[in-house]
C-alpha cells in the first residue's frame, strides 16, 4: 500500500505490532503521538506512545501544561525510563499509571488514563497536500539525513512556515540538558479535539498567544500527529535525582 493511502490508525498498528529501533549509539525511541496540541484556553496537551525504546519497555506519556505554565506528565512507566528522562527538569508533577489508547476509527483516537479520570481526550485527524508531501519526503529520507543537524534545522524552518505551526526545532537541547534529534516521518493534522483534565474541559483548540516549549522542543501552534523517532545522548548519572524534584503521584 502506498504511503499516501495509509491512515494514521494503520501506521499506529504497524508500530505496535512491529516495533523497530534504528541503529545508533545514542538513546532512542520510536512510535507515534501528538507532538503537541494547543487550546485557546491556554492549556496544551501532547501524547507520546513509544512502542520501542533503547532504555526500557514501551510506554505511553501524556503531557499537560496549564494556562500558567505548569507541566504535568502522566506516564505508564517509571520516571527514569519515560519522558521525564529528558524533560523532567521542567515538569512540576508526575503521575504514573496505565494509559489507554483506543482507535475508534482510522482517524479517531481516544486517549485516557485508566486508574483515575484525570485525562479523557478525543482526537480527530486529517491531512492536507502539504502534510502528505512532507510525509512522502520524510519517509524517503535516509537515516543519515535524519541525524544531520544542519538538515534537521533546515527542515524545521521549512515545516514551521509551510505547515503554519510557528517555531519548529527538530534538533536542540532537552530540559535535562541532552542534545536531541526528533524525526517526524509521517504527519497528520489534529482537526478537532475534546479534552477533560482533572474535571476541567479545555475548550476549543487554537494557537496560543505565546508558543509553548520545553527547552528547545517547541509545541506546534497547530496540532500535529506524527509517526516518528527521537534520539538523545545518554542521560548523565545525576539526572534522575534532578527530575524527581517534581511531585510524583502513583
Amino acid at each position: 500500500m502506498h504511503l499516501r493511502m495509509r491512515e494514521p490508525a494503520q501506521c499506529a498498528r504497524q508500530a505496535e505490532q512491529h516495533p523497530q529501533l534504528p541503529a545508533a549509539a545514542s538513546e532512542r525511541v520510536s512510535g507515534y503521538g501528538v507532538m503537541g496540541l494547543p487550546f485557546r484556553s491556554g492549556h496544551v496537551l501532547g501524547l507520546r506512545r513509544w512502542t520501542a525504546s533503547s532504555v526500557g519497555d514501551a510506554y505511553t506519556s501524556i503531557w499537560h501544561r496549564d494556562p500558567v505554565g505548569r507541566w504535568t506528565f502522566y506516564q505508564s512507566a517509571p520516571a527514569e525510563i519515560a519522558c521525564t528522562r529528558y524533560f523532567g527538569a521542567e515538569v512540576e508533577r508526575i503521575q504514573t499509571g496505565p494509559i489507554a489508547l483506543d482507535w475508534e476509527g482510522e482517524r479517531r483516537l481516544h486517549v485516557h488514563t485508566v486508574d483515575s479520570p484525570a485525562v479523557d481526550w478525543r482526537i480527530e485527524l486529517g491531512s492536507s497536500p502539504v502534510a502528505r508531501l512532507m510525509s512522502l519526503v520524510g519517509s524517503a529520507l535516509p537515516l543519515a539525513a535524519w541525524r544531520s543537524r544542519p538538515v534537521l534545522s533546515a527542515m524545521g524552518q521549512v515545516a514551521g512556515r509551510s505547515l503554519g505551526v510557528g517555531t519548529v526545532k527538530l534538533t536542540g537541547i532537552t530540559s535535562n540538558g541532552q542534545p536531541f534529534d526528533a524525526n517526524p516521518l509521517r504527519i497528520w493534522f489534529v482537526t478537532s479535539s475534546h479534552a477533560v483534565v482533572d474535571g476541567q474541559e479545555l475548550g476549543p483548540i487554537g494557537p496560543l498567544a505565546e508558543q509553548a516549549h520545553l527547552a528547545d522542543f517547541y509545541i506546534p501552534q497547530r496540532g500535529i500527529f506524527a509517526i516518528g523517532r527521537f534520539f538523545a545522548t545518554r542521560v548523565p548519572s545525576e539526572v534522575p535525582a534532578a527530575m524527581l524534584t517534581a511531585e510524583v503521584l502513583r
